[in-house]
């Protein structure tokens, strides 16, 4: 096996658009999960809008900064519709609820109905000539060791990068100020806080919209290296950024951050181990297609110790763990 380029692949991943994407899209869930309690299953769905919306107005023909905030007014538009008939729903009945409108919204986009708008099923490219115009790094290739990527390549990082950091910024005095306490109140005991004459569901509804945003960016960082591909949203992309929520630690800052980064470095080089065991005739008795579907079990199975031993996180604390669900 050539262990240098497996190691090489992975550590790659560090800093790749998709991890930045993932922990945006984790941060988020934080927001809705770690401090606020709300058990969202369809952040895959922000995601999604976040995605089509930037991608459909930029090949209308709209500015980036117009197409970005339009992605973000859809996902703002789409936590109410989701929020205003749910948020009232406790545990499993709202996971349940959102992991459906999730659904609902992938089957929309996939339809041929709207082909000329969302390409159903192929989906959509052609979309990154505006953010690529902005680059300001010169065309070349730049980096070191693993970390050897083109102009484009290298922009679409230290976008995404910057953005994880603006959002954990954001979380962290959100969360230090009166409004983080009551959220982090309402997730303890939301009829204690009721009590003080708080409207937990409109501090509810706040959330959902904040971690939506926050997803629907992380959308938008994620097509940026690739095309808009509807099977990319299915609920195990929620079931993804829940892993990597716990992993890092769910009310914590830098858990979602450092867990996006230790899952994707993990697929990775689980990836590269069971190919290069196949190749080599050491796995001769499985397929590539059969060993992408392992390395998915083995992150399942750890996931499954990680919540028996350590259900924190990484970062989490224990203290954190009582919901109100």
């Amino acid at each position: 096996m050539d262990w240098g380029n497996i190691l090489g692949n992975a550590v790659g991943e560090i800093i790749s658009p998709t991890t930045a994407a993932y922990a945006l899209a984790a941060i988020g869930l934080g927001v809705h999960f770690g401090y606020s309690g709300l058990l969202n299953f369809g952040q895959a769905a922000f995601l999604l809008i976040g995605a089509y919306g930037f991608a459909i107005t930029t090949l209308a023909g709209w500015p980036l900064w117009a197409a970005v905030i339009t992605a973000i007014v859809a996902s703002v538009l789409f936590a109410f519709v989701l929020g205003i008939p749910t948020l009232r729903l406790r545990a499993d009945y709202l996971a349940i609820v959102t992991i459906a409108a999730a659904e609902v919204v992938r089957y929309i986009v996939t339809t041929t109905g709207l082909t000329d708008i969302t390409g159903a099923a192929n989906g959509l490219s052609g979309f990154k000539d505006t953010f690529a115009a902005l680059n300001p790094i010169p065309d070349g290739t730049y980096g070191f060791g693993p970390f050897v990527y083109n102009a484009y390549d290298w922009w679409v990082r230290i976008v995404g990068w910057a953005l994880v950091i603006l959002a954990s910024v954001l979380v962290w005095l959100l969360m230090r100020s009166p409004w983080g306490r009551v959220i982090k109140g309402i997730r303890e005991d939301e009829d204690a806080v009721r009590s003080l004459g708080k409207n937990v569901y409109s501090y509810k509804m706040q959330a959902l919209v904040i971690g939506g945003v926050m997803g629907s960016i992380g959308g938008i960082i994620f097509i940026l290296p690739r095309a808009v591909q509807p099977a990319n949203y299915t609920t195990g992309l929620t079931f993804f950024i829940w892993t990597i929520l716990l992993l890092g630690g769910a009310a914590t800052i830098f858990g979602p951050i450092v867990g996006a980064m230790i899952f994707w470095v993990v697929l990775s080089l689980t990836q590269g181990i069971l190919y290069g065991l196949i190749e080599s005739g050491g796995l001769g008795f499985i397929s590539t297609v059969q060993a992408g579907q392992i390395r998915y079990i083995l992150v399942g199975a750890a996931l499954m110790l990680l919540v028996i031993f350590r259900p924190q996180g990484i970062f989490g604390n224990k203290k954190e763990l009582s919901f109100s669900v």
